[in-house]
C-alpha cells in the first residue's frame, strides 16, 4: 500500500510516450491486445474517431455559416455590429453554460446516448432557424442559443471517448485528426453558406445544409460508435475506478496548475478565433468597399467572394497549423518533456504579429492581407489537437468529461462567448460617423485587440511549461479510490497511502511508522 513515486521518471522516450523499454514493447508488439481492452476492436474504433472527426466538421460548419453570410443578415435585418455579435454570444453562452452538466453526465452514463439526443436536438433547431422573418431578429437570437445545447453535449464527451479507445501517439494522431475538422469545418461553413446563399438568392437556405447532415451523424453514432470501457485501455479497468464528487473533481481540477494555465492560454486562441471567425469577411467586404475595389451592398449578396477566400484560407491553415503543431511537439519532445506547451506558446506568440500586418494591410493592399492572414490563422491553428492532448494526459480518467466541460465554460466565458460582441460593440463606439470610412476604420481599430490577447495567451503556455511534468506524472501514476489519497513526502519521494478504511486496516506497523514519520 505504500507506493513510492519517483519524482524525475520522464514521460516521452524517443517518438514514443512509452515510460521505459517494456512499456514500448508493450505498445509496440501488442497494440491489438491494448486496443481490445477498450471493449472496442481496432476497426471499430476507427470508425468511431471518424465518425467524430465528421460530427465535430459539421459543428463548426454549423457554427461558422452565420458569419459566411453575416452582411448579408445585417442587411436583411438592417441591424448594426453589436446586435451581429449577439448572433455567436448567445450560442456561446448556452453552450459554455450547459458544458458542465454534460461534463457531469459524460463521467457517468452512457456518452452515445447523451451526444446523440443533442446531436438531434441541435439538427432541429437549426433547421427551425432558417425560417426566422425579417420582423423577428429575436427568434434567431433564440434559436442560435438553443443550438448550443448540441454542441455542448458532443464537445464535452468526443474527446473522451478518443482517449478511452487509444493511448500515448496513437491517441495524440487521432485527436490530431479530430480537431482537423475544426478549421476544415470553420472553412466550409463559409464556403457553405456564402455559396448556397448566393445560389439561392436567400441566406435562409444556407443554415439548411448541415441538418440533414446531423441527422445521418445521429444515425451513424447509434449503429457503428460502440461506447468503450472507461479507462480499460490505461490499464485500468472500469470495475477499479470509483468516481469522487463533482465538488472534489472540481477541487482537484483547481489545484492542477498545468490544467488551470492552459486553460487560460486556450481562452485567448478561443477569443482571437471567435473573434476573426465572425468578424473577418465582414471586415475584408468593408475594406474592399473602402478602398474603391467593390461596390457598396445593395442585392443582400454583400460578402460571398470574401467568404469563400476566407473560408478557403481557414480550411487549408487549419489543416496545415494541426500537423505542423503536432509534429513540432513530437520532435521537440526528444529533446524536452515540456514540448507541448511551448509549441502551443510560440504558435500564439507567432500570430500576433501576423494578424496585426493583417488588419493593419487591409486599406493598402487586398494581397497582403491575405497573406498575413494566412500566416497568422496557421500559427494560431497550432494549438488545437496539443491543447486536447494535454487535458488529457494531465487529468485522470474519471474527470476527463468534467474537465473538459470546465476547460469549455472559461475558455468561452472569457474567450469567444464575449469577443464578437465587445469587438462590435467598440466597432459602434468608434464609429464617428455611418460612412464608408467608419464601417472600415471602427471595425479595424476594434480588431487589433486580438493580437494583444494573443501574446498575453502565450505567456500563459509558457506557465504552463514550469509544472507539466510533475503534473503529468501525477496523473500517469494516480489511482482513484473512494476518497481522495493522502500522500506524505519522505526523503524527495512520495508516499501514497489510501484513505479507504478497509485498505487503511491492512497497513502493517512498519508502513504506518514510516507514513508518519
Amino acid at each position: 500500500m505504500s507506493q513510492p513515486l519517483s519524482d524525475s521518471a520522464p514521460f516521452f522516450s524517443d517518438d514514443s510516450e512509452a515510460e521505459g523499454p517494456e512499456e514500448q514493447d508493450r505498445v509496440a508488439g501488442h497494440g491489438l491486445e491494448e486496443e481490445s481492452a477498450s471493449g472496442v476492436s481496432r476497426i471499430r474504433a476507427l470508425l468511431t474517431v471518424l465518425i467524430l472527426c465528421y460530427i465535430n466538421l459539421l459543428n463548426y460548419m454549423d457554427r461558422f455559416t452565420v458569419a459566411g453570410v453575416l452582411p448579408d443578415i445585417e442587411h436583411f435585418f438592417g441591424i448594426d455590429d453589436g446586435k451581429s455579435g449577439l448572433l455567436q454570444t448567445v450560442f456561446i453562452c448556452s453552450y459554455m453554460f450547459l458544458a458542465p452538466l454534460f461534463g457531469y453526465l459524460g463521467d457517468r452514463y452512457n456518452r452515445k446516448v447523451i451526444m446523440s439526443v443533442g446531436i438531434t436536438f441541435w439538427s432541429l433547431v437549426t433547421l427551425a432557424s432558417s425560417f426566422t422573418p425579417k420582423e423577428h431578429f429575436w427568434a434567431l437570437l433564440l434559436t442560435r442559443g438553443l443550438v448550443g445545447v448540441g454542441e455542448a453535449s458532443y464537445s464535452t464527451i468526443a474527446p473522451t471517448i478518443i482517449a478511452d479507445l487509444y493511448v500515448k501517439e496513437k491517441r495524440t494522431n487521432m485527436l490530431s485528426i479530430f480537431y482537423f475538422a475544426i478549421p476544415v469545418g470553420g472553412g466550409l461553413g463559409y464556403i457553405v453558406g456564402s455559396q448556397v446563399s448566393t445560389a439561392a438568392k436567400d441566406w435562409h437556405w444556407a443554415l439548411r445544409v448541415t441538418p440533414a447532415l446531423g441527422l445521418i451523424a445521429v444515425l451513424l453514432l447509434m449503429f457503428v460508435v460502440k461506447e468503450p470501457k472507461r479507462g480499460a485501455i490505461e490499464a485500468r479497468p472500469e470495475n477499479h475506478l470509483h468516481q469522487t464528487s463533482w465538488v472534489t473533481d472540481l477541487l482537484v481540477l483547481s489545484k492542477n496548475y498545468s490544467f488551470v494555465l492552459s486553460t487560460f492560454g486556450f481562452t485567448a486562441v478561443a477569443f482571437v478565433t471567435g473573434s476573426l471567425a465572425l468578424w473577418a469577411p465582414t471586415f475584408l467586404y468593408r475594406a474592399a468597399v473602402f478602398s474603391g475595389e467593390r461596390a457598396p451592398c445593395e442585392d443582400g449578396q454583400c460578402a460571398s467572394s470574401d467568404s469563400l477566400i476566407f473560408g478557403a484560407i481557414t480550411c487549408i491553415t487549419g489543416i496545415l497549423g494541426v500537423a505542423s503543431g503536432v509534429q513540432a511537439s513530437r520532435r521537440l519532445r526528444t529533446r524536452t518533456p515540456r514540448a507541448d506547451p511551448l509549441v502551443c506558446a510560440a504558435g500564439l506568440l507567432l500570430s500576433a504579429p501576423f494578424l496585426y500586418l493583417a488588419i493593419v494591410f487591409a486599406e493598402a493592399s487586398t494581397v497582403a492581407t491575405y497573406i498575413f492572414i494566412f500566416l497568422g490563422e496557421m500559427f494560431l491553428s497550432m494549438n488545437w489537437a496539443i491543447v486536447a492532448d494535454i487535458l488529457l494526459y494531465v487529468v485522470a480518467p474519471t474527470r476527463r468529461s468534467t474537465a473538459e466541460a470546465l476547460q469549455i465554460v472559461i475558455s468561452h466565458l472569457l474567450g469567444d462567448a464575449g469577443s464578437p460582441y465587445l469587438i462590435g460593440v467598440i466597432s459602434d463606439s468608434l464609429r464617428k460617423s455611418d460612412s464608408f470610412l467608419w464601417q472600415f476604420r471602427s471595425l479595424q481599430l476594434s480588431l487589433l485587440l486580438c493580437s494583444f490577447v494573443a501574446v498575453v495567451g502565450g505567456g500563459f503556455f509558457l506557465a504552463t511549461a514550469l509544472f507539466i511534468e510533475q503534473d503529468r506524472d501525477r496523473a500517469e501514476r494516480y489511482v482513484p479510490t473512494d476518497d481522495e489519497p493522502i500522500v506524505v513526502p519522505k526523503s524527495g519521494r512520495s508516499t501514497r497511502v489510501s484513505s479507504h478504511p478497509a485498505q487503511s486496516a491492512s497497513l502493517s506497523p512498519s508502513s504506518l511508522s514510516v507514513c508518519f514519520q
